[in-house]
């Protein structure tokens, strides 16, 4: 696929996907940048904003194998992974996939199961593999999971752990729609629901294709030292504890070359990273403790940063 088509299939997929979900276009570019980069979406927001249905709106678009788990606290590894049973009409252990060899993995209200559990999803997101009793095995290609979490009913929750934010390519939130859009969603929902007619408009290979023409995209030196620049200093900030890694930098910066796709281009340019800073970097960054006491904003303090840093300009422009 030419880096020229990406645009166009990315256009594809987000008018499918509004066909569900009103307004909210920023949020459907990133989930599909994310989708085409090959990351993982964390999506964060309370109760019926749509997060479940963006989710799966994004599956249905996509000609591909999707599985749904609603995560409990009593969910087990093996749950998801699957388990070897014995078979007594074969007279030998047979192993029977979870949930996980699929394609699009939607894992609904992942904080709701047990550390033990969110674990066994850490090397199948990072390595796209799964080692069940020694044997390695593939889940699916593409492979996409799809978390949602409520941060607001947190009794009997187990929040994720930095190890497996950090995981998540991008973290997104929906948000209240306006009021127009409040009055376009009763118009849609009055009698059908839209989900239920939504046809496939695009494959698990073209998007791997387009994940592939992206990583072809140029990106100057002085954009790669603008994007470090930000990382650095979520290091050395005197309100941050625990900076940004270097796996979020190369999360930066493959999906902002999604993006720059996306819009038609055949280059990153700094005004990619900044629309990307905080959904890439805001969940992998945590606050030192005074910070934390005063309530500070993870978005807020990066916004700053971002600020504080001098964005490049091509030699003309300094004329």
């Amino acid at each position: 696929m030419e880096i020229s088509n990406v645009s166009t299939l990315a256009g594809t997929i987000r008018e499918n996907v509004s066909r569900v979900i009103v307004g909210k276009e920023n949020v459907i570019d990133l989930a599909v940048a994310a989708l085409i980069a090959g990351g993982h979406v964390l999506l964060e927001d309370v109760p019926g904003t749509g997060k479940t249905r963006l989710a799966k709106s994004l599956a249905r678009t996509v000609d591909a194998q999707f599985r749904r788990v609603q995560f409990t606290p009593d969910l087990l590894p093996s749950d998801l992974t699957g388990i070897h049973f014995f078979n007594q009409q074969e007279g030998r252990f047979t192993f029977r996939a979870g949930p996980v060899f699929t394609n699009i993995l939607l894992a609904d209200e992942i904080n709701r199961a047990t550390p033990r559990t969110q674990s066994s999803l850490l090397e199948c997101m990072e390595e796209k593999q799964v080692t069940i009793d020694g044997e390695t095995r593939i889940p699916g290609t593409p492979f996409f999971v799809i978390a949602t979490q409520n941060p607001i009913e947190t009794q009997g929750t187990f929040p994720l752990p930095e190890a497996q934010m950090d995981r998540f390519l991008l973290q997104l939130s929906m948000g209240y729609p306006s009021r127009d859009e409040g009055r376009d969603i009763l118009r849609r929902f009055i009698r059908d629901d839209p989900m239920v007619e939504l046809e496939p408009v695009c494959t698990g290979d073209a998007v791997i294709e387009a994940g592939a023409a992206c990583r072809e995209v140029f990106v100057h030196d002085a954009v790669m030292d603008y994007l470090l620049a930000i990382v650095e200093q979520t290091r050395v900030h005197e309100a941050v504890s625990l900076g940004v890694s270097p796996r979020g930098s190369l999360a930066m910066l493959h999906v902002s070359q999604v993006l720059a796709a996306m819009r038609g281009r055949t280059f990153v340019t700094p005004d990619d990273i900044r629309t990307l800073t905080v959904p890439v970097f805001a969940h992998r960054i945590l606050l030192a403790g005074a910070s934390r006491r005063k309530s500070a904003s993870v978005p807020a303090l990066l916004e700053t940063i971002v600020d504080q840093i001098p964005v490049p300009v091509e030699e003309w422009e300094k004329r």
